[in-house]
């Protein structure tokens, strides 16, 4: 327990926000800090192949102990944290939760509250790793990699457990969409392997959403209101108008499990110019072209109505679903829910109501489900992570290795 909570509050204590606008890979210095922190901590491990490459991918390999044929198995864990809230000057707190509401902030009143967040009420009794109200915590994904070094400094420390050659890997940039971009699968050289970025314990995903992004800019016409009839075009009220045609429902508040969405991320505007950014997202792959055919209608339709050029689309996709890749190697979602189940804990296979570098990974050639990590809240003030449940990880991890020695 010390060691895990000492490890994961130390790489807490790095920013590695990372930065969308940057066209650096790592976007953000601090990402590369980590990972040089990450390398000299591998070397002292006893891993070997450790290396950092010109884009800020760690690897390393835990050497095989048995002479036993076993396919190469990989675990990865991305090093920056969300550019969506504070993380420089983290400052984790160690708590012991009583089943009262936690005060993270006393000078700022900040509480994490189990009426607003009641899966806290789960760990009652259990020590907490949380915020101090003024950051996030970044347990997405530094609970992953604290858990991934912890299991192979275990494997290090009991060669009794014989396994395969595994392979580690921490990469930069996930939470903007970039993690995968330079990731060498030839390189990293498994079979299969598992993103360690989930949340609660017990959780098991193969399926995520089909996600895209898109760029919305209107062109306005701005004269003086006095005389406007017939003249303006208020390039906000058009914003307002298109927002208005998508599904009313169809939004993050109101969805969950498989049901998708389209979120406005920004709206920055006047008169004359306003831009919109959503993403637009949908574990079914028909529905999630359907939602980017009413886009492009209902953009086709303002055009007609204010004049040809009014609307413009820019629309990417981002990633798919990775069930496609993983129903073929299911074998892999079943190894882990066996070890899950052999620690004592219920497996919860769940999709993900996002993405991971598992799912680009999956098509790359690397099959690449993502375990639970046990955090919760996370890009938040109020993310906190249970212990217990990093200990649980670390021990599936292990349980992971070790039977896909024994099959």
């Amino acid at each position: 327990m010390e060691k895990i909570v000492e490890r994961f509050i130390r790489y807490a204590k790095v920013n590695t926000r990372s930065d969308e606008a940057s066209k650096t890979c790592p976007s953000t210095p601090g990402q590369t800090e980590l990972a040089n922190m990450l390398a000299e901590e591998l070397k002292e491990t006893g891993l070997q192949d450790i290396n950092i490459d010109e884009n800020g991918y760690l690897m390393a390999t835990l050497p095989a102990n048995t002479d036993k044929e076993v396919p190469v198995i990989g675990f990865l864990a991305h090093l920056d944290t969300s550019p969506d809230y504070k993380s420089d000057k983290v400052n984790p707190q160690v708590i012991e939760h009583n089943g009262k509401a936690i005060k993270l902030n006393s000078q700022e009143n900040v509480v994490l509250s189990p009426v607003e967040f009641p899966a806290v009420n789960n760990y009652i009794g259990q020590k907490l790793i949380v915020t101090d109200g003024t950051t996030l915590l970044g347990a997405d994904d530094k609970a992953g990699i604290a858990e991934i070094v912890t299991a192979m400094e275990y494997l290090m420390q009991h060669p009794e457990i014989k396994h395969g050659a595994v392979r580690i890997a921490f990469t930069p940039d996930e939470e903007i969409g970039r993690g995968a971009d330079k990731f060498d699968v030839k390189k990293f050289n498994a079979r299969f392997a598992y993103t360690v970025d989930g949340g609660a314990l017990g959780e098991v995903e193969y399926e995520n959403f089909n996600a895209a992004k898109a760029r919305i800019s209107i062109q306005g016409l701005n004269v003086h209101p006095g005389s406007a009839k017939n003249k303006m075009k208020n390039a906000m009220l058009i914003a307002m108008e298109l927002n208005s045609m998508l599904p009313a429902y169809d939004v993050p508040e109101h969805t969950d499990g498989y049901e998708g969405f389209f979120h406005l991320t920004d709206l920055t505007g006047a008169v004359e110019n306003t831009t919109l950014n959503y993403i637009i997202r949908d574990h079914d792959r028909k529905l999630f072209d359907k939602k980017k055919d009413l886009l492009i209608k209902i953009v086709d339709h303002l055009n007609l109505k204010y004049g040809a050029r009014t609307v413009k689309l820019t629309m990417v996709d981002q990633y798919y679903n990775m069930k496609e890749k993983i129903e073929p190697e299911f074998h892999i979602v079943e190894l882990a829910r066996k070890a899950i189940t052999s620690c004592g804990i219920t497996p919860k296979i769940i999709p993900i109501r996002g993405g991971t570098d598992g799912s680009r990974l999956s098509y790359m050639g690397l099959p690449c489900p993502n375990l639970f990590t046990g955090g919760h809240n996370f890009h938040s003030r109020y993310e906190f992570v249970p212990v217990k449940s990093m200990e649980k990880a670390v021990e599936v991890i292990v349980r992971i290795i070790e039977m896909n020695a024994s099959r």
